[in-house]
């Protein structure tokens, strides 16, 4: 009879058990590591492809959702929505910005969508609504303390594109360019990036055409007044797509915010290669548009005491091109990066 009273205590200790049970997002079981992960070198063509484990409801469309296994309800998360490049595959983007690999360590909530013709346009902005949506609805706005855009290549250029519409200015706090265009001056693209670009597969088939020089610059027409939203900015390219030149100081975007004058934080050094590059590529290729996947250095700039609290950076992998996977400790440099905003 003792015992008794003990019964409505068992009990709120398994509802209490129950409300602490990790999320799972997107109808996605997680896992450790996460699935459809590349080995360290030669990952699968039907890895590479593969459309993702998560399906965006209303439009019926695969994409990706990494995020920490123990995720509870209510924590702080970094929402990520990662875009890839023309030609390119969401599993690709995964591997080539490897940020899953740090999502519990950080606490990130990634979504990485596919395009169906291979390249974004604004027939896929329902669908990447959509999955920004879903990821508010399930985790609760409040638990969202920061919601980044990240694109590589056509992927930057699009999340250019994307801060300009109402829906993603509203809500975007950062966005970083993956050799995606910078919000200032560049040097030139050299012109074996779009040599090697535009070079037939081995198989016969060239994924996209390059746009070449000048269809490069009509795309990027229309973006190339600064935006009207206010967000963090960070740039990241590799040296070769430069031209081997050096970014230049001027940054529009740091003095909207009245940042400081750009200072040279410690160079990132990796051992350790990326996990992807472009094997369809490399006969002859070019050193601006990536060679194999190998480690190296890269070089970190930061504007400082920006207002509210925004980042704005720039970041030069050296030795690098335009394809090659980004490192460990690159990747994990970028991220800090992205979570040192205050806004």
């Amino acid at each position: 009879m003792r015992l008794l009273p003990l019964i409505p205590l068992f009990a709120l200790a398994g509802t209490m058990a129950a409300k602490q049970a990790p999320l799972e997002l997107g109808g996605v079981a997680c896992q450790t590591p996460p699935p459809l992960h590349c080995g360290d070198k030669d990952c699968p063509g039907a890895l590479v492809i593969d459309q993702g484990t998560a399906v965006e409801p209303k439009t019926g469309r695969k994409f990706f959702l990494d995020y920490p296994c123990n995720l509870k309800h209510g924590e702080k998360v970094t929402f990520i929505l990662s875009l890839h490049g023309a030609g390119s595959y969401g599993n690709w983007q995964r591997h080539y910005f490897p940020v899953m690999d740090y999502a519990t360590k950080y606490r990130l909530v990634v979504a990485t969508p596919n395009s169906p013709t291979r390249v974004w346009s604004p027939n896929d902005d329902e669908y990447l609504q959509n999955i920004v949506n879903m990821v508010y609805d399930q985790l609760g706005k409040k638990s969202i303390k920061a919601f980044w855009l990240v694109g590589h290549s056509q992927g930057g250029m699009t999340s250019n594109r994307l801060v300009r519409t109402d829906f993603f200015k509203a809500r975007v706090d950062g966005w970083l360019s993956l050799s995606g265009g910078r919000l200032g001056p560049t040097p030139p693209i050299p012109p074996s990036f779009f040599a090697a670009a535009a070079a037939t597969a081995p198989s016969g088939a060239s994924p996209l055409p390059s746009p070449g020089p000048a269809g490069l610059a009509a795309a990027m027409a229309p973006l190339r007044e600064p935006p009207a939203a206010n967000f963090s900015f960070i740039f990241e390219t590799g040296q070769h797509e430069l031209g081997d030149q050096p970014i230049p100081d001027a940054s529009p975007w740091a003095a909207k915010f009245g940042c400081g004058a750009r200072i040279h934080l410690p160079d990132v050094v990796d051992s350790k290669a990326g996990y992807v590059y472009d094997s369809t590529r490399q006969v002859p290729g070019s050193d601006a548009w990536g060679r194999l996947p190998r480690g190296g250095a890269a070089e970190v700039f930061e504007y400082p005491h920006c207002k509210d609290g925004r980042v704005v950076a720039d970041v030069v992998r050296m030795g690098k091109g335009h394809t090659e996977g980004l490192e460990p400790n690159v990747t994990e440099q970028l991220i800090k990066l992205m979570l040192s905003a205050k806004k």
